[in-house]
Parts: structure tokens; C-alpha cells; sequence
């Protein structure tokens, strides 16, 4: 049993030495979720049971290039290690990889399948959002689990260098790109404090999104897709990466130019319009927010008034690694527009 009171997903009784035409071939059902990225993965996901265990299934992550392959192969090397690594309870929550399977010539990875409704579907129901109840819930949610996550694999303390990492990248990414001077700036302050700030290195999710959270009963029972994990990172990562992408679909079922319902002040149609808000905006998302980010900062022996600081590095992180090209730039330019409008030790001002 898991800790949320979820059986874990059995072994399902199938062969995973073949390929993955013949395991579709043999089943009724199968889900497939894709990414729009340019080395995309699709995930097939394949009732097992017999009819006396309608809840069996399988987990197959197909990739679609060589490059997506050598992803998909690190992806499966990093879930075998934390297997053997967590405590059963949080093993219990992710995926168990059982081998590959034949897809054209590359190899698709074959987990346990698991079981909860992802947060996203929550989000996306009427007026979710809107209600600070429910956003709340699911910040806490997120919380406990990534609280768990972090303190059963802590590891030495080392500075936090979350902005320097993303400025490096952004460089690398953009050299041309006129937002990138500002940007320089603005991170350089940013750096300026969280390099005075000291977390334990822990496992890292990567993509610590809703999208790939599962929750039964008000509580993460699953946490898939770990292609951008590492098993000793910056923890502060999956803390901003939470509220960051939270917040970026906030309008998604607004049209342009009007108020988004529950919260005052933002409106639709600006890119990373809810980022603002939780960035530089006031109410109740960017209290939630702020609470969020430096509650978690605490509990990693850093400030709590650090938390602009770690979600601007953030958002810079975003920018810097982000596989779609528009989605990175589109996150650049959203820091350049932050840092603008922050006060001047943002900008490079100094403290």
C-alpha cells in the first residue's frame, strides 16, 4: 500500500521483450499523451487486467528521435535508482521501470502504471482557480509531497546557484537577443542574494508541474515524467517550478482583454499574465504564493524574503532550458518585463 492508501500498481503480467506494435495489437485500450516539444515523447497508457483487476495497467514512454531515445533511457536509469533509494512510501508514488519495448527501432520504456487523477483536471474545472480554497488545497498538496521528497534525500548544503545557472544558459541560448543585457543585470542581483543562501542538495523532479502530479483524496499519491530529474540538485527548482507554472494558465479560459474570475486586477491575454500577478501582483494568489515559496525556503535553512528572488531565477530557468524554442523565448522576454518592473535592486541597482 502506498502512504495515501493507494495499492501500488501491480507487475503486470506481459512481455516487455517484444516491440510495441505487438503489445497494442493485444489490447483494447490504450491512452496516448504527447508533447509538442521538438524531441517528443508519447505516453501510452495500457490496461493489463484480466477483468478481474480493471485498475492493472502499464506505462509505456515512446520516443520519437534518437535524441528523445537517449532521454527516455536516462529517464528509466534514474527511476531504477530511486527505487532502491526512497523510503517505500514515496516509492510507492512513482513509476517502476520493468524494461523496453521495440518502437522502430527505438526503445520505449515500460513502467508500472499508476493510479489518481492528475492535478491538472482539478485546474481546469469550472472556476477552480478562482477559489482560493482550492488553489490553496493544492498548494499544499504539492507542498507535503515535495516536503517529503526533499527531507528523505537531503544531502551537504551548498549555495544556491539557480540564477547563475540560468543566466549561463540564457547567454548560450540567446546571444543576440536585446533583452538579454537587462536580463544580465537583473539576474546578477538576484544572484547576489540567492548565492548567499544555503540548501541541501536533494533528489530534483525537474518538471514539478500539475500536469504530472496525481492526487486521490486531496493528497499527491503519484509523481510522474522524470526525464529532467537528478538524483542531487537545487531543491528550490521543484519549489518554483510548482507555482510558476500554476500560475501561467490562470487565464487560460479567459478571453483577451477580460478580467480573470477570482482575481482582481489580472486580466487575459498578456503572456505569463498570472506569472505577474504571483511575481509582482497583490491578493490572495500572490499571498499563496509568497507563503508557498518561502515556507519552503525555511525549511531549507534559507529566508523567507528570498522568495521573489528564487521565483525570478525561475522563471529564468524556464527560458534557459525549456525544450520548445518559442516557450523559452517567450519566458525570456516575461523576465525582462518582471526585472522592469521591480524595484531598482532587481535591475541591477544593487541592495
Amino acid at each position: 500500500m502506498t502512504g495515501h492508501g493507494l495499492a501500488a500498481a501491480p507487475a503486470p503480467a506481459v512481455r516487455i521483450d517484444g516491440t510495441l506494435a505487438d503489445l497494442l495489437a493485444g489490447t483494447a485500450v490504450a491512452v496516448l499523451l504527447g508533447s509538442r516539444d521538438p524531441n517528443a515523447k508519447l505516453t501510452v497508457v495500457v490496461p493489463t487486467g484480466d477483468g478481474r483487476d480493471a485498475g492493472a495497467r502499464i506505462a509505456v514512454k515512446v520516443p520519437t528521435t534518437p535524441a528523445a531515445a537517449d532521454v527516455v533511457r536516462s529517464e528509466c536509469g534514474l527511476l531504477d535508482a530511486l527505487g532502491r533509494r526512497l523510503p517505500a512510501d514515496l516509492a510507492a508514488t512513482l513509476p517502476r521501470p520493468l524494461g523496453y519495448l521495440d518502437a522502430d527501432g527505438l526503445p520505449a520504456m515500460v513502467t508500472t502504471g499508476l493510479t489518481g487523477t492528475p492535478m491538472l483536471v482539478h485546474y481546469h474545472r469550472w472556476r477552480h482557480t478562482a477559489r482560493r480554497s482550492r488553489v490553496g488545497a493544492d498548494f499544499a498538496a504539492a507542498a507535503d509531497w515535495l516536503a517529503r521528497l526533499q527531507a528523505a534525500t537531503a544531502g551537504p548544503a551548498e549555495p544556491v546557484a539557480l540564477a547563475r545557472a540560468a543566466l549561463h544558459g540564457i547567454e548560450r541560448r540567446f546571444p543576440d537577443h536585446p533583452a538579454v543585457p537587462g536580463v544580465r543585470a537583473g539576474l546578477s542581483a538576484v544572484d547576489a542574494t540567492l548565492a548567499a543562501v544555503r540548501t541541501p542538495r536533494t533528489v530534483v523532479h525537474g518538471d514539478y508541474w500539475p500536469g504530472n502530479l496525481l492526487l486521490h483524496r486531496g493528497r499527491v499519491c503519484g509523481v510522474v515524467d522524470w526525464e529532467a530529474g537528478t538524483l542531487a540538485g537545487e531543491p528550490l527548482r521543484d519549489v518554483v517550478r510548482f507555482v510558476l507554472s500554476y500560475a501561467l494558465y490562470l487565464d487560460r479560459h479567459t478571453r483577451a482583454g477580460r478580467p480573470v474570475a477570482g482575481h482582481p486586477g489580472l486580466r487575459a491575454g498578456r503572456f505569463g499574465a498570472g506569472v505577474a500577478a504571483a511575481v509582482t501582483g497583490r491578493g490572495w494568489f500572490a499571498a499563496l504564493v509568497e507563503r508557498f515559496v518561502g515556507t519552503a525556503l525555511v525549511r531549507l535553512d534559507g529566508p523567507a524574503s528570498a522568495w521573489r528572488d528564487a521565483l525570478l531565477a525561475g522563471v529564468a530557468e524556464v527560458a534557459a532550458t525549456a525544450d520548445h524554442p518559442d516557450f523559452a523565448a517567450a519566458h525570456l522576454e516575461l523576465l525582462a518585463e518582471l526585472l522592469g518592473e521591480l524595484p531598482g535592486e532587481h535591475r541591477g541597482g544593487g541592495r
